[in-house]
């Protein structure tokens, strides 16, 4: 078995209620400039960056109201980086038309040269949706068919889909991504996000489960039939609760342990950090404590 992978889940890009340090309030995009320089140094995988457009009032207190737009953040985070892959985590698939992620992400993945990763989600804010004109009620659907229209045409100049919602042909998007089978993951946290990961996508990036609750999704889908030949390429991206390989090593190393035991290919780390050199010398010290695990 080979070693598991290591991710981040950026800091500063997203202010989730309750779950980031102070420091990260006036954190700049330098520092995350440096962090992704040291993370690439130091073999990690990805980092990321989520969507949202406007969150409502109301909902901010739960949700947080800062998303740093993916498309502008990793476009600049590419001029600084060369081999660490750039991971929506995720873009909303209901907020565009599959031809539009194509054409802005593609263009995207020519300028990082072919490492974008597509995180992708159907999404669960009704407000945000109506603001937008995007329809809710069918987003799962939707969704579905927006994921194979984008492998027909990502990285394609000249692409043809004709599917349930989405049809086209005769259109040139130039320029087009580098990647023509660029890695798409699903994010979301319930069954059905995990069946659509294995019968469309690359990958399954679930957030706040347990690894008891990953397992027995996972076990679920294995004994309903949902758990196919496909799925054995799956990748499991994980998110455990904030690591703290300086203060706790041993502890951090059982957190991704029982990750890896549950099902996960890779950990999308966060971490107990107090201040920005704080978190890069916490990035610096989790991959050697995780040996080949």
């Amino acid at each position: 078995m080979r070693a598991v992978d290591l991710g981040i889940v950026t800091p500063v890009l997203t202010l989730l209620p309750g779950a980031h340090a102070t420091w990260e309030e006036q954190g700049t995009l330098d520092d995350v400039v440096e962090i992704a320089r040291a993370a690439e140094r130091l073999g990690y995988h990805h980092l990321t960056c989520s969507e949202h457009v406007a969150i409502p009032d109301a909902i901010v207190a739960a949700r947080g109201g800062r998303y740093w737009d993916p498309l502008a953040t990793f476009g600049y985070l590419a001029a600084h980086t060369t081999r660490l892959r750039l991971a929506t985590f995720v873009l909303v698939l209901a907020y565009h038309h599959p031809l539009e992620i194509a054409k802005r992400y593609g263009t995207l993945d020519r300028v990082c040269a072919g490492r974008l990763v597509l995180g992708v989600g159907v999404g669960s804010l009704a407000e945000e949706f109506d603001l937008l004109g995007a329809p809710f009620p069918d987003r799962g659907v939707r969704g579905d068919d927006a994921i194979r229209a984008l492998r027909a045409a990502f990285g394609r100049r000249a692409p043809e889909y004709h599917g349930s919602h989405f049809d086209f042909a005769g259109m040139i998007v130039d320029p087009c991504g580098v990647q023509t089978d660029v890695p798409i993951w699903v994010g979301g946290r319930t069954a059905r996000s995990l069946r659509r990961a294995v019968e469309l996508a690359d990958g399954w990036a679930p957030f706040a489960l347990s690894g008891t609750e990953v397992a027995e999704l996972i076990a679920r889908a294995r004994d309903t039939g949902a758990w196919h030949a496909r799925a054995a390429a799956l990748q499991v991206w994980l998110q455990p609760a904030p690591l703290d390989p300086i203060g706790e090593p041993e502890r951090s190393v059982e957190r991704v342990a029982r990750l890896r035991a549950a099902g996960a290919t890779g950990v999308s780390a966060r971490f107990v950090h107090h201040s920005h050199a704080h978190y890069l010398e916490q990035l610096e010290a989790l991959p050697p404590l995780l040996g080949d695990l």
